[in-house]
């Protein structure tokens, strides 16, 4: 992302697929490098299946944990079917990482529970937090799977960064 002063990512899916670990991580990694950061969630009526969002806001100074409407400068669906209902919230100069999910299925395989890292990986490719926040938050949200979801998140990384 060019220098500017908040940065907004939006991600979002359903119950189950990790939405609010990885917006956990994302948040941890910018408090990490050193911004202010704040957060929000919100979760479908389901445990598991309902509609889930989380924000990330990060930067010098952040007010509000919820950016202005149509102002996320990075979009992170790890549900297709969830797509068409939040894509409106991307700004027209705004990151979409919807064309790395299909990637990010066959990367992870059936291990769907490591989804989320790799996006997350991705994520980190356009962002300017460096690679050691990134694995010390994942580190410190996930209390197993350190070597799997580390091994995810840098694939991710590396398909992120080769745009």
């Amino acid at each position: 992302m060019k220098n500017k002063s908040i940065t907004n990512v939006l991600f979002y899916g359903v119950g189950g697929q990790g939405v609010l670990s990885a917006s956990e991580v994302c948040a941890r990694a910018a408090l990490i490098e050193g911004f202010h950061v704040k957060k929000s969630e919100v979760k479908g009526m389901a445990q598991r299946g309902g509609s889930v969002e989380s924000y990330v806001r990060f930067g010098p100074c952040v007010l509000s944990p919820l950016p202005p409407e149509g102002q996320t400068d990075i979009l992170v669906c790890l549900y297709e079917s969830e797509y068409p209902r939040l894509r409106s919230e991307l700004k027209t100069e705004g990151v979409d990482l919807f064309s790395y999910l299909d990637k990010a299925h066959r990367a992870v395989g059936e291990h769907k529970i490591f989804l989320n890292a790799y996006m997350l990986g991705v994520v980190s490719s356009y962002l300017k937090i460096k690679e050691e926040a990134w694995v010390m938050a994942l580190e410190d949200t996930f209390e197993r799977g350190h070597a799997q979801n580390k091994e995810y998140f840098l694939q991710g990384r590396q398909e992120g960064g080769r745009r």
